[in-house]
């Protein structure tokens, strides 16, 4: 793959310019996100094109395998070119049965910022999110400790940067309350939108909105009107998907992951379709 200019642009996360197409590493793992993937090789090769396709914003998480992702990127990418930034996630650990138990004490946040920088092979990391809720979705409750225990090591200057991922609304600005945040990660896509009201929030605060599961997660996207606008485009269910959310509001930045090179490409060609004003209102029905 050559870089070619990616559909969407660049968003600023403070200080670092990410391409708002990115790539998400979770699916590089093992069958249920568990243990090496079946072709090694391959994988290594898909976080090559990633970078050579001129994608500049990764997200992975020490979680995911649990150690294999970033494994294979140190692998696959060191050393890191400058304007590759990866985005990494803390609060959950993996047990044995393949579950997501949380691990939001000091102690386990702090363990894992270090874990993220040893098998990354980084002296700091450029972002690092905060994991909240549960597997069903976000749950109330203060982030203060937790949010806390990260901006002290900002502070000594391991991170650069604070997101959060699956939080409610109140619990974001609590988050802002405490320290600055430059994205928030949520599941979020055409027909799961509840964050509407919050995307627009953030969009006017310059703060970047990441959806995870932007085409359905395990449950792939289907809708009438998704397929009447991809035969209308000649196109697939979900290029649209992810064409739409590019469209939603400029601090979207997409992170589809794919263990293959023809998806990757075809992820790529999808987000940069272009929806015609009839296509967007047939697509907002879906949400509605």
């Amino acid at each position: 793959m050559t870089a070619t200019p990616l559909p969407g642009g660049t968003w600023t996360l403070g200080d670092l310019t990410v391409t708002r197409f990115g790539y998400g590493a979770m699916q590089l793992a093992g069958p249920g996100v568990m243990g090496p993937p079946a072709d090694r090789d391959g994988a290594l090769a898909v976080l090559r094109a990633v970078v050579e396709s001129g994608i500049t914003h990764i997200d992975t998480a020490d979680a995911y395998g649990p150690h294999v992702t970033n494994e294979l990127i140190r692998e696959a990418l060191r050393p890191y070119p400058p304007e590759l930034h990866l985005v990494t996630k803390v609060g959950a650990h993996r047990d044995a049965d393949g579950g997501w138990p949380p691990a939001r004490d000091p102690e386990s946040l702090r363990r894992a910022v270090h874990d993220d920088l040893g098998r990354l092979g980084l002296d700091v990391l450029d972002v690092v999110n905060l994991r909240l809720g549960n597997a069903l979705g976000p749950v109330p409750g203060s982030v203060a400790e937790a949010f806390g225990t990260l901006v002290e090591l900002q502070r000594q200057g391991l991170i650069r940067h604070l997101g959060v991922s699956n939080v409610t609304p109140e619990q974001v600005v609590e988050a802002q309350s405490i320290a600055p945040i430059v994205c928030v990660q949520n599941a979020y896509n055409l027909a799961h939108r509840d964050d509407d009201e919050l995307i627009d929030g953030l969009a006017s605060q310059g703060v970047a909105y990441v959806p995870f599961f932007p085409l359905g997660g395990f449950a792939p996207l289907q809708a009438a009107e998704l397929s009447a606008v991809a035969d209308r485009l000649g196109a697939t269910p979900m290029s649209v998907a992810l064409a739409w959310l590019l469209r939603r509001s400029p601090n979207i930045l997409l992170i589809p992951g794919t263990r293959s090179l023809a998806h990757l490409r075809e992820n790529i060609a999808g987000a940069a379709l272009v929806l015609s004003d009839e296509d967007l209102a047939d697509l907002d029905k879906i949400g509605r």
